[in-house]
């Protein structure tokens, strides 16, 4: 769990970054999981958007993926959303305390 101060810094390293993910009209499939999952572990900090076709909002994207890779959800803001987790094996981010 990250704290407020964490979330805050995270969501300002998440400004200057590009969409990588798009949710369309397929929704969320296990190779969307899979790829997200690859891209947070290399990444630890990836932003992804739905588009106007997808069958979730972005606050339900977020949370579906979230809780399916025990990510933590930074920020949603309009059809953009930021996910955050820790890697096990090349950690990039150091947060505060």
């Amino acid at each position: 769990m990250i704290t407020t101060k964490q979330r805050a810094q995270l969501r300002s390293m998440s400004n200057q970054m590009d969409t990588i993910f798009q949710i369309g009209k397929g929704g969320i499939s296990d190779e969307t999981l899979r790829q997200v999952s690859a891209a947070l572990e290399a990444r630890e900090l990836i932003k992804l958007r739905t588009l106007e076709t997808a069958p979730v909002t972005s606050r339900e994207a977020a949370v579906e993926i979230a809780e399916a890779l025990g990510a933590e959800i930074v920020s949603v803001v309009g059809s953009r959303f930021v996910l955050y987790r820790e890697s096990e094996n090349r950690k990039r981010i150091f947060l505060d305390k």
